[in-house]
């Protein structure tokens, strides 16, 4: 099978690769040396970040001979410098001038000043002592960044409540994360695809404390280093890694209830000479007491029913997740890193259901006992090998190989009673899904002097596979017996190469980047019981630009364009019936095609007493994917599965505004307010939807003496639009407070969620030519949680990293956790 798919890709992309590699190499051969060359980082003093586009000049005599803008990193470098005595000055808007000066000779053909750390003028008054506002929310040239550790409520929070603070980034009355209203984004730990969040985000960010997250990026214009898959853009999550030499750590530990559980995470991290390693790892429970859930639906035509679905359900959550990252400096230019994350866990529940379907002249009626399981395990393993050059600390060349490999077993058991005109037996199905993936790529790095250029390759193999059984109980024989016509074994073969040159060019006051990704895709679908196959492959040229003007008073304008895809998943592709609510039956189509999203984004921010960011976003995109429901008459079933059928325009705005109304105060507002225009055809009949939907978040917080911290926050988040209906809308009210038991390592927290609303509904309204449904599920709202947060250890110099590693963002996500 891996022969074969790999001739069919040398045969249609052989020359392009090698094209790729001849370009690549070209470049390399190109490079020219200097004879004296300038180099550093600038930093913030209080926050120790970097800082991009600080402006570094070179002086001799007083006279300005040469200029840079430090990068994303905060490094600069000047080359080409004649021998001789020189001043190096740092200077930005709202920071001191800093000077240094510095010596070029035969003997010492290099400075390197190492870290600049540069003093904010806010930040010094009059010979007191310096008080450092850390900016929360920060503008770059294609993202949005939200600094997790400036918020004192991540000590609290978990960080699926974080996202509620997010810009661009909201929660809908299920716990489901949006990114600008859409579900069709992609979630990156540490720039990287991790499986352990892609089959349901809501559950591992549940699970996993705020405190060691160090910012949440949004990246709304994706540059071409990233796979194309993600219609909205990418979430992006940096985990609170302190990576410096000695050791340091964290440990958290939480509980909430009567909904929630107790959870426990943290991270350490040990280097001594060339070798570092961080560890993380944690662990949760996610449980609420029983609450009701509804189905109901109404028909007409030939035979026309109404049908009423009451239960109860209670659910268990776990989740578990861990990992290692291990880096081996051999010398200056060479780097090994490894990496390897295992992630495990459940969703459990027991619903008990009244079921009642009435037509003309009959009356079906049963008690229904479900008992429902979703698990999911696996295992990621990534090594990378990364190697510099002499010439330029910045150029690099890196190669990586991942491999993981996951499995996803569901189970439902459905046993009926009390039946009324219901003759159907008993049934259990099961599900036994499994993937397999291997990665390699090739990436490449030359900045020559204000251009950096990025090019790469890559190659990924994904083996998927469903084994799906549906057995029903045999009253004579007294067991279950394996029902041919419902169960099979599915097989989803999908390869991708991949190629993507980008550049970008800062000056003064502009910056720009602009790339092209350019993707071959094999897809091979195996019905192995029936012995029939689905083959099909797609090419796709995605362009991506976005541009940054500074202004004065520290604020900036961006505009983006890309164009991403949406890639079918396994969850989409999937033929496996989900059966566990009868009537009502869901499944993926193994048929989809890919779909090219074109988004524009113009956003501007200001930064200097607080932040504001006010954005207008347009996208469109043809023959998307879409979730549609169809109502058979004949046996009384509503089936949903997915079709390329749709056509969708979104306009959205939104804003966000952080404002110290005064030094102890602080108030926070986000929002976003869009239309949407839906129109597709399900079984030959046109089918259109349009209308408002949006969200506002609103939180504050004020600091007292002590080292005591309140908040108190509040969302409301309007009805989505579906193209057969739509979601309803809810609210969220949560206070918390925070003490500081030992200044920067040891914090105790306490909240409460919605102490005036016991309950949510997440509801969804769906329509066709012969029937109208609504479902209603009731979420307990109301609850206690407590955290324990202590640091640990002390550390001194920084653990080198490779800059470059494999990010596997390119397909459509799924949840399937049953919560």
């Amino acid at each position: 099978m891996l022969n074969r798919k790999l001739t069919t890709c040398r045969k249609r992309c052989l020359p392009f690769l090698v094209f790729l590699f001849l370009t690549a190499f070209s470049i390399i051969a190109h490079a020219q040396q200097t004879a004296g060359v300038a180099k550093g980082v600038v930093i913030d003093s209080a926050s120790k970040k970097t800082l991009e586009f600080i402006t570094l000049a070179i002086k001799k005599d007083g006279v300005v001979l040469k200029t840079a803008v430090t990068t994303e990193n905060g490094a600069f470098a000047f080359d080409k410098i004649p021998f001789g005595k020189y001043d190096l000055t740092a200077i930005a808007v709202g920071y001191h001038a800093k000077t240094i000066s510095f010596e070029l000779s035969a003997a010492k053909e290099t400075f390197d000043a190492g870290q600049i750390s540069v003093v904010s003028q806010v930040n010094t008054l009059n010979e007191v002592a310096v008080s450092a506002l850390r900016p929360i929310i920060k503008q770059e040239v294609d993202r949005i960044s939200y600094d997790t550790q400036a918020d004192p409520e991540s000590k609290v929070l978990t960080a699926l409540d974080m996202m509620r603070k997010v810009p661009l980034l909201s929660l809908d009355a299920d716990d489901n994360i949006k990114l600008k209203g859409s579900g069709n984004y992609k979630i990156l730990i540490n720039g990287k695809p991790s499986s352990m969040v892609a089959r349901s985000p809501k559950d591992v960010l549940r699970s996993m404390p705020a405190s060691s997250i160090q910012k949440i990026e949004v990246i709304t214009t994706p540059p071409a280093k990233y796979d194309s898959e993600g219609l909205s853009g990418i979430i992006n999550i940096i985990t609170n890694k302190k990576i410096d030499n000695g050791y340091n750590g964290s440990l958290n530990l939480r509980h909430q209830f009567p909904v929630g559980g107790p959870g426990l995470g943290g991270f350490v991290t040990i280097k001594q000479g060339k070798f570092g390693m961080t560890a993380y790892g944690g662990t949760g429970f996610y449980s609420a007491p029983e609450t009701e859930n509804s189905n109901s639906r109404i028909t007409n035509g030939t035979s026309p029913s109404e049908l009423l679905n009451i239960g109860r359900r209670r659910f268990d959550n776990n989740y578990r997740y861990g990992g290692a990252e291990l880096s081996l400096e051999i010398d200056s230019l060479n780097l090994i890193t490894a990496e390897v994350n295992p992630y495990g866990g459940y969703n459990k529940s027991t619903n008990n259901q009244i079921f009642r379907l009435t037509t003309p002249g009959q009356i079906t009626a049963y008690d229904l006992l479900s008992r429902n399981r979703f698990g999911w395990g696996g295992l990621d393993m990534t090594l990378n090998y990364q190697l510099g050059f002499k010439s330029n600390k910045e150029r690099l060349l890196t190669f990586s190989y991942k491999y993981n490999n996951g499995s996803n077993p569901q189970k439902n058991d459905l046993t009926f009673s009390n039946r009324q005109n219901y003759n159907d037996p008993d049934y259990i199905q099961e599900n036994d899904s499994r993937s397999k993936e291997q990665t390699i790529q090739l990436d490449y790095v030359h900045p020559v002097k204000k251009l950096n250029i990025e090019g790469g390759l890559k190659g990924i193999l994904r083996d998927n596979n469903s084994n799906f059984e549906y057995r029903r109980f045999n009253d004579a024989s007294g067991d279950y017996q394996v029902d041919p016509s419902r169960t099979n074994i599915f097989s989803n073969n999908q390869d991708v190469l991949s190629a993507y040159n980008s550049y970008s060019y800062n000056l003064s006051n502009w910056g720009f980047k602009a790339g092209v990704r350019i993707e071959e895709t094999f897809v091979r679908a195996d019905f192995v019981s029936n012995s029939s196959n689905v083959n099909t492959d797609y090419f796709n040229i995605i362009p991506s630009f976005s541009v940054n003007r500074k202004f004065k008073n520290q604020s900036n304008l961006n505009f983006g364009f890309t164009q991403r895809i949406e890639r079918p998943g396994i969850y989409n592709l999937n033929p496996f019936v989900d059966r566990s609510t009868p009537n009502f039956e869901s499944s993926g189509n193994p048929d989809l095609k890919a779909v090219v999203s074109n988004n524009f984004d113009l956003t501007y921010g200001r930064f200097k007493t607080g932040s504001v960011n006010i954005g207008l976003g347009y996208s469109f995109a043809n023959n998307t994917i879409q979730n549609i429901s169809v109502y058979n008459d004949v046996d009384k079933i509503t089936r949903s599965t997915y079709a390329n059928i749709g056509r969708n325009k979104n306009l959205t705005t939104n804003i966000n505004i952080n404002y110290p109304l005064t030094k102890k105060w602080n108030l926070s507002l986000s929002g976003n307010l869009g239309y949407t225009w839906l129109e597709g055809a399900i079984n030959g009949v046109m089918t259109a939807n349009k209308g408002l939907s949006g969200y506002i978040y609103m939180n504050t917080g004020y600091k007292f003496e002590h080292q005591w911290r309140a908040n108190a926050s509040f969302n409301y988040s309007a009805p989505d639009v579906l193209l057969q209906g739509r979601s309803g809308e809810y609210y969220y009210m949560s206070f918390s407070g925070s003490k500081e038991l030992i200044k920067d390592k040891l914090t105790i927290s306490a909240g409460l969620n919605n102490p005036f609303l016991k309950y949510r509904y997440y509801e969804t309204f769906t329509e066709g030519p012969n029937f109208s449904q609504r479902y209603r599920g009731q979420n307990y709202n109301r609850s206690v949680n407590m955290s324990l947060n202590w640091k640990f250890g002390k550390l001194k110099d920084s653990i080198k990293k490779n800059q470059r590693n494999i990010s596997n963002d390119d397909v459509k996500g799924g949840t399937k956790s049953g919560s």
